[in-house]
C-alpha cells in the first residue's frame, strides 16, 4: 500500500508521526513523508524517503506579521498584545500553511497517489488536500487535545473558514471525518475529546535524532533533574531562574538550551548543572528522576511513558492544557508566569523527587501508556483506513 505522512515541519508536529510512519515502511508498505523543506534533513535522518510540501513556520510567521503592519511585527511573541498575536496565529495556522499544503500536494497526488494519507492534526492543509484528492485520510494527533485555549478557538475558526472555501465542512476535533490515531493515553485526554472522536490509540513511542548520551547520565550518583524549554519558546530569564532554584538541591542537573536560548546567556552555571545545545531526549528519559520543562506534548508524553514526576513551567501554545493535565493526574506541579522563581523551583522540584504518592501516580500512568497499541500493531491497521 502507498502511503503519505505529512505534518506542519516542526519537532513538537513532525516527530509524534515517525514511529508510525517507519513501522509502516518496516511492514512493507511504500512510505512517503511530506513537509516543509527546511525540516527534510530531520525525516532524512530517520531514513524516510520524503517529499517537500507547505512552508516553514518561520516563513508563515514573516508572511503573516508584514500583512499585519506596523502593530508589533519587530517585537518578541510575549510583547505582542493578544489581540495582535491572535489573528496572525489564526492566520498562519488556519489560512497561510493550509492553503500552500493543499497547493503543493495536489499535485504530488497527481504524480504518486497514495492510497492513504496520514495527516498530523495540526496540518489541516494535508487532510484537505486529500479529501479535494477524494483520497482516504487519517488524522494523526501530536498530544492532548486543547478544548479552551482561546488561541486554539482562533485557529480552529479560521480553519473551518478556509475549509469551507474548499467545500469542505469541518468537525469539532477537526479530526477531518476519519480515524484519529491519538497518542495521549486515555485517562489524561480530553473528556469531550474521547467522547466524539473515532480514537485509535497508539503508544506515543518517542523518537529523536540519534546521538551519544552527555557524560554523567549512566553513571550518575544523585538524583538526576532534566531541565528543557523545548525547540519553540526558549526563555533564559525563565531557564535562569529554573537553573538557580535546581542547583541548589543535592541533585545533578541536565539543560538543553535548544536553538532559542544562547548558552551564553545564561552565564556561568554552578558545578552540579550541565548546559547542552540538545540531547537524544527519547534516549535520556529513562535515566533521569524529574523533568522540569515547557509542557511541551513530546516532552510530557515522553516523561508519561517513563513513569516520571514533572514540573512544568508552560509558555505558549497547549502547554498550558498539558499542565492542567499533569496536576490532575497527580504526576506532576506547575509554576505560570511570575510563580517561576528560584524558590519556587527549589521547593516544588524537591517535593516532587520526594513524594512517593508523586511516584505513584507516574508509574501507574507510565503502565498505562506501555498498555496502548505499539506503532507495528497501528501500522497493522492502516490498510483497513484505506
Amino acid at each position: 500500500m502507498r502511503l503519505l505522512f505529512t505534518s506542519l515541519g516542526s519537532f513538537g508536529h513532525t516527530f509524534p508521526l515517525v514511529p508510525l510512519a517507519l513501522a509502516a515502511r518496516d511492514a512493507g508498505h511504500d512510505v512517503v513523508f511530506a513537509t516543509s523543506e527546511d525540516f527534510l534533513p530531520q525525516l532524512t535522518k530517520a531514513g524516510l524517503e520524503t517529499a517537500a510540501a507547505g512552508l516553514a513556520i518561520k516563513d508563515a510567521f514573516g508572511q503573516a506579521f508584514a500583512e499585519a503592519g506596523p502593530a508589533g511585527p519587530r517585537r518578541p511573541p510575549g510583547e505582542i498584545p493578544p489581540e495582535v498575536l491572535g489573528p496572525i496565529v489564526a492566520k498562519v495556522f488556519g489560512e497561510l500553511m493550509p492553503k500552500r499544503f493543499v497547493a503543493d500536494l495536489l499535485p504530488l497526488f497527481e504524480h504518486a497517489r497514495p492510497d492513504l494519507v496520514v495527516s498530523e492534526s495540526g496540518n489541516s492543509g494535508g487532510a484537505f488536500a486529500a479529501m479535494k484528492a477524494g483520497i482516504p485520510v487519517v488524522a494523526h494527533g501530536f498530544g492532548r487535545v486543547s478544548a479552551d485555549d482561546p488561541m486554539v478557538t482562533h485557529i480552529r475558526d479560521a480553519i473551518r473558514a478556509h475549509a469551507a472555501g474548499l467545500g469542505i465542512t469541518v468537525g469539532e476535533d477537526l479530526s477531518f471525518g476519519g480515524p484519529f490515531v491519538d497518542i495521549c493515553p486515555e485517562s489524561v485526554q480530553e473528556p469531550g475529546f474521547l467522547a466524539r472522536a473515532h480514537r485509535v490509540p497508539l503508544r506515543p513511542v518517542g523518537w529523536s535524532e540519534p546521538g551519544e548520551l552527555p557524560a554523567g547520565v549512566l553513571d550518575k550518583r544523585r538524583p538526576l533533574v532534566y531541565l528543557t524549554l523545548g525547540t519553540a519558546m526558549g526563555h533564559a530569564g525563565v531557564l535562569g531562574a529554573a537553573i538557580a532554584g535546581l542547583s541548589a538541591l543535592d541533585v545533578d542537573v541536565l539543560v538543553t538550551t535548544g536553538p532559542t536560548v544562547d548558552p551564553a546567556a545564561l552565564g556561568e552555571v554552578p558545578a552540579n548543572v550541565r548546559l547542552e545545545t540538545w540531547v537524544p531526549q527519547a534516549a535520556l528519559l529513562p535515566h533521569v528522576d524529574l523533568v522540569v520543562h515547557h509542557g511541551g506534548s513530546g516532552t510530557t508524553l515522553g516523561a508519561f511513558g517513563a513513569g516520571l514526576p514533572q514540573l512544568l513551567l508552560p509558555q505558549g501554545a497547549d502547554q498550558f492544557s498539558n499542565a492542567d493535565a499533569v496536576l490532575a493526574a497527580g504526576v506532576g506541579d506547575r509554576l505560570l508566569g511570575a510563580e517561576v522563581t528560584a524558590d519556587a523551583v527549589a521547593e516544588k522540584a524537591h517535593h516532587l523527587l520526594t513524594d512517593p504518592s508523586v511516584r505513584s501516580a507516574a508509574t501507574t500512568l507510565a503502565a498505562e501508556v506501555a498498555a496502548m497499541p505499539s506503532p507495528a500493531e497501528v501500522a497493522a491497521e492502516l490498510p483497513s483506513f484505506a
